[in-house]
């Protein structure tokens, strides 16, 4: 019984657990710094195929998403809960650097890429889905952890 009691209370002073970072030392750079970054993401926008694979990510660590249109169809993605829950950097189409406050949805007229970085922040299950949709495979599941 007294073990029990013991363990409950260490359990309770030892706090939250919390993922390892992904630098020692993330120097200058801070969050930025490339020890700190994920593998990049990439989803392709076609029509009629899938959007791509359910990622996991660790909060606090940088990330590139790629989002390629094939132009087969004009397409978006959207996902305001997703794009709620991190910090972005800055998105990148045609060599031209945006740098916004928040977004809800991102929408392809024709073929291109659009690059976005961000930092993932609020741990939990966010989608990213092209609007209008209801198959699992025109959605990614963003779990950060």
């Amino acid at each position: 019984m007294r073990r029990a009691i013991f363990a409950a209370i260490a359990a309770l002073l030892a706090g939250p657990a919390v993922a390892a970072p992904l630098c020692d030392n993330l120097g200058f750079a801070g969050l930025l710094a490339s020890c700190n970054r994920g593998e990049t993401i990439e989803l392709t926008l076609a029509s009629g195929q899938p959007l791509g694979e359910d990622q996991t990510l660790q909060s606090g660590a940088y990330y590139k998403l790629h989002i390629t249109a094939d132009g087969s169809a004009e397409l978006a993605v959207s996902g305001p809960d997703f794009f709620r829950a991190i910090w972005m950097n800055e998105i990148v189409i045609n060599q031209i650097e945006i740098r916004p406050m928040a977004i809800d949805s991102l929408e392809f007229d024709a073929a291109g890429t659009a690059e976005l970085s961000f930092i993932a922040i609020k741990p939990g299950r966010h989608v990213l889905r092209i609007p209008g949709s209801t198959g699992e495979s025109q959605q990614v599941v963003f779990s950060i952890q």
